[in-house]
């Protein structure tokens, strides 16, 4: 180990692991090391075995849940948008013959107690039982403005400028009423909340096209894919993608220690005595515990059930969007479901997760409004993480933190944080202008 690297990362949680495989392929000398002696980190997916550990300590699950080994439950659940950022890093790496992904079957969103089926194209918004007939009129011409917007031709502009315009009064234009509003900007644009009315109108229509190219992709119920065997796959394909480009992995290293200069900079990383020289570091927030600040937490329930989520079409993977506004929160909550369909749970089970950021500390009475809509459970545990941000001066250290996951169940937020590091860490933007049509092969309806 007594070696000198370019960057070394600590922890294999997915942000790591993509920063670890881009470097490597960039052609820097990575060593990666992990305290734990798994893959995958806060990210990590556990098996029947490993979930009852980490949740109910010596007991042991119950027969009627099936094998242990057949379960592959992530920590932290997440689809990926068909045309998102996170494939395009896949295809950009040549990962995606690592992995198989499978679309999504459903996409919906909470109104007034009941669970829709989120309309995405003009053609649906007539359809739609969410909006009433005027309003049908009104959200499909809204839905035209947004296909048919190209940033780079002023003609399909309307004479707006969506820069300088907010989304507010983009929206204000066609007249859209408050619960259309709510489920294109969360369910959609898939904002957290509704900070995003006061910003720019760009991001917003931005974030609708990506929803209605991806949905378009795999011509699936939903925009999202999910690769067989769940996300702990992930952080794996990246792992072989840094060792076929010369990378070191070495997992179960017990402290870890980032040691610095008396510049302030860091110089290595020792563990069982031993130092690896380094000029720069990456890694997760539990290793540089004082260089974070805490921001919030992320309440979470998961579930196993034996049956899909109610009205939902009888779809065996799904995400449900709750809305902030019909909760009377901050921030929305979400629903994701998951089943042996992609190989994430034995045949006829189900695996369902609620996140929300906490705004209390009782999760089992704040994700109450989302448990309810599960059905009956047959397991049911809670948790609640803490949420970290970096606080230190990449220039001054060298040091480059991840942020925590946060409670969305999508993964556009986590890769906008993978990409700025990236660029912080080597000073390059990565390209990913990648031809898309190579990833359909990775993906099955």
């Amino acid at each position: 180990m007594d070696e000198e690297y370019d960057v070394i990362v600590l922890g294999t949680g997915l942000k790591e692991c993509i920063l670890s495989g881009l470097l490597s392929v960039d052609g820097l000398k990575v060593l990666h090391m992990d305290k734990n002696d798994y893959y995958g980190g806060e990210s990590c997916s556990l098996n029947l075995n490993q979930l009852w550990r980490r949740f109910r300590g010596n007991d042991q699950p119950t027969e009627q849940l099936g094998a242990s080994r057949e379960y592959n439950v992530d920590m932290i659940p997440k689809f990926m948008m068909a045309n998102g950022t996170l494939v395009r890093v896949l295809i950009h790496a040549n990962v995606t013959k690592y992995l198989n992904f499978k679309a999504v079957d459903g996409s919906f969103v909470y109104n007034k107690g009941k669970i829709y089926k989120v309309p995405a194209s003009d053609v649906e918004a007539l359809k739609s039982p969410l909006m009433g007939l005027f309003e049908k009129r009104r959200a499909r011409k809204f839905f035209i403005f947004v296909q048919e917007f190209e940033e780079s031709n002023p003609k399909t502009h309307e004479g707006m400028n969506l820069d300088t315009i907010t989304a507010r009064e983009l929206i204000a234009k066609y007249e859209l009423e408050d619960d259309t509003i709510d489920f294109i900007g969360h369910a959609l644009a898939l904002h957290s909340n509704d900070g995003y009315l006061d910003q720019p109108a760009m991001d917003f229509v931005k974030r609708m096209k990506l929803y209605a190219e991806s949905l378009a992709r795999f011509q699936a119920g939903s925009p999202y894919i999910y690769p067989l065997y769940g996300l702990g796959e992930l952080p794996q394909a990246f792992a072989r993608l840094s060792a076929v480009y010369g990378g070191t992995y070495m997992l179960n290293k017990p402290q870890c220690k980032v040691e610095f200069g008396a510049d302030g900079k860091v110089i290595g990383v020792t563990s069982e005595g031993e130092t690896a020289k380094c000029k720069k570091v990456v890694c997760d927030p539990t290793y540089l515990p004082d260089k974070v600040h805490k921001v919030g937490k992320v309440a979470r329930a998961i579930c196993i059930m034996s049956h899909p989520i109610p009205d939902t079409n009888e779809s065996h993977s799904a995400q449900v969007i709750l809305p902030q506004k019909q909760l009377g929160r901050k921030s929305d909550m979400y629903l994701f479901c998951c089943s042996y369909a992609h190989n994430v749970a034995p045949k006829g089970k189900y695996i369902a997760f609620v996140t929300a950021e906490a705004e209390t500390d009782n999760p089992e009475v704040e994700l109450k409004p989302g448990v309810d809509l599960l059905g009956p459970i047959d397991e049911i545990f809670y948790e609640t993480y803490d949420t970290f941000l970096p606080t230190n001066d990449n220039d001054a250290d060298n040091c480059y933190i991840s942020k925590s996951y946060d409670a969305t169940t999508h993964f556009e937020s986590t890769v906008t944080d993978v990409l700025a590091m990236y660029t912080k860490i080597t000073g390059k933007v990565l390209d990913l202008s990648v031809d898309l049509s190579s990833a359909s092969a990775g993906a099955e309806e």
